[in-house]
């Protein structure tokens, strides 16, 4: 039972939740991966996926190595990797990043770039991080 605990532990020690009816105004920062189920209105960096449930809708622009959208993003995406819009998700904004799906019945206004040009370093993740605290 010890060994299953520890287990667990390591792999949810960097999952960061906001949970549904949670209300977060500001900038939110992380290293590991996010799940927005709430609303947040601030910028939303994180150095690995950024996750917006059914329920989840950020306000303000989304720095992330992943990000899958299943609920609302109003504001810019820029992704270094892979960007998911799932069938129940919204983008209002512009998008950077490399690759893009769309899945029938999600939603996309504004404009896209894409391709290997998009840079999201660790080292201009944490600039921008600093940037948006300073």
């Amino acid at each position: 039972m010890l060994g299953q605990k520890d287990k667990l532990s390591a792999t949810t020690a960097n999952i960061n939740v906001l949970s549904e009816g949670t209300k977060l105004e500001g900038d939110l920062k992380s290293k590991g991966d996010l799940r927005i189920d709430g609303e947040v209105k601030g910028n939303v960096i994180t150095e690995g996926r950024c996750i917006i449930g059914v329920t989840g809708q950020i306000v303000g622009t989304i720095k992330a190595k992943d990000c899958d959208i299943s609920g609302k993003a109003v504001g810019d995406v820029n992704v270094s990797d892979l960007l998911l819009i799932k069938g129940t998700g919204k983008v209002d904004g512009d998008i950077n990043t490399s690759k893009l799906v769309i899945e029938n019945g999600g939603e996309f206004n504004g404009s896209c770039s894409m391709g290997n040009a998009i840079s999201m370093k660790k080292e201009n993740v944490q600039k921008d991080a600093q940037q948006a605290t300073g």
